[in-house]
């Protein structure tokens, strides 16, 4: 009697032991040969850069890495040179916009050691300078604007017009729009009135903030009235408005050296990532070397934002339903296939 019950004791034990053991193993993290359990842990981490273009372009890559291949993202905010610092230490994973030329020494610093990884461009279309709204040069016959300056064309024909851009303070001379105090822009613009002679025959007029320079030119543009001054892309101004660039001499850099006398450098916006990244989430790397989109899709998502009152997030879901023949480019068909299926549901 006690030999049997010793016996089915022993049974019992031996039972759980191999109970137990198959559960643990079914319930244990994933090996480094599946990344599943790297998935529900481990968030990519984005830079999370405090201007509008940077921000969809983030919400695009995240839901397309959420609902394609099954990642978790989060988004670290701050200003640019300490995220990319961040991005050199690892605290932070990804960056959509890296502007090149704008960040040069903390970009050779951390790209030249290595310890951050240039995936390639998302947009090099990107332009600053200055711009008068089309009209005033072509007219616009729908609103009944006649042209008022149909010669212009180069900086060197802005001072024969410069009554029709008269400063309502000072009427013995035109107004042009520059950059607000504390811009790099506006120090360039400053030296360029002097280097073409401008400051002859324009005032060099400072908005005190970004949202009056954008509010000034909506102002002049809605009243179908003369506007010049500086501006870039992409923004949502781009995506609403048509306006036209005034020529300068092409780039050069002895030209920019010696009084800024020529166009605004092309900046290159890349996408750049941690050392570690590409082996870490190859398959991540791989969508991320194919992203780019164009300036002018980027400022019709910033107007789409605008018009709508919504936020980047909303922006990225209307780029993924309407663009769908430029994102499907960057991703197998099985990934563009879960992200439409979400984009559904």
């Amino acid at each position: 009697m006690l030999k049997n019950k010793v016996l089915r004791l022993a049974v019992l034990i031996t039972s759980l032991v191999l109970l137990i053991a198959a559960v643990a193993g079914c319930s244990s993290p994933a090996t480094s040969d599946n990344n599943e359990g790297q998935k529900a842990k481990e968030p990519i981490v984005f830079a999370g850069l405090n201007w509008a273009s940077a921000q969809f372009n983030n919400e695009v890559a995240r839901y397309i890495i959420e609902h394609g291949y099954g990642y978790e993202t989060d988004a670290v905010p701050g200003e640019t040179i300490p995220l990319f610092a961040g991005l050199a230490k690892g605290d932070v994973d990804v960056n959509m916009e890296c502007w090149v030329e704008n960040q040069q020494e903390a970009y050779d610093k951390y790209a030249g050691t290595g310890d951050v990884i240039d995936l390639g461009t998302n947009f090099d279309d990107n332009v600053q300078g200055i711009f008068v709204p089309t009209y005033v040069i072509e007219g616009d016959p729908e609103r009944g604007i006649e042209p008022m300056a149909p010669d212009l064309r180069t900086i060197d024909d802005l001072p024969k017009y410069w009554k029709l851009f008269k400063d309502p303070e000072d009427p013995t001379k035109g107004r042009f729009y520059g950059g607000v105090p504390g811009w790099e822009a506006d120090k360039i613009l400053t030296k360029k009135m002097s280097t073409y002679g401008l400051d002859e025959t324009y005032n060099l007029f400072r908005p005190g903030s970004g949202a009056a320079l954008d509010s000034s030119l909506v102002s002049a543009y809605e009243k179908g009235e003369p506007w010049v001054g500086y501006y870039w892309a992409p923004t949502w101004i781009f995506g609403k408005l048509d306006l036209t660039q005034i020529e300068e001499p092409d780039y050069s850099e002895e030209l920019w050296n010696n009084g800024y006398g020529c166009d605004f450098p092309s900046v290159h916006v890349n996408i750049c990532v941690h050392k570690e990244f590409p082996e870490k989430y190859p398959e991540i790397t791989e969508f991320l070397k194919k992203y780019g989109i164009s300036s002018d899709i980027i400022s019709e998502a910033l107007a789409y934002m605008r018009d709508n009152n919504v936020k980047e997030k909303d922006a990225a879901l209307w780029f993924l339903r309407e663009k769908e023949d430029i994102w499907t480019q960057w991703v197998p068909e099985d990934v563009a296939q879960k992200v439409k299926d979400s984009l559904n549901s």
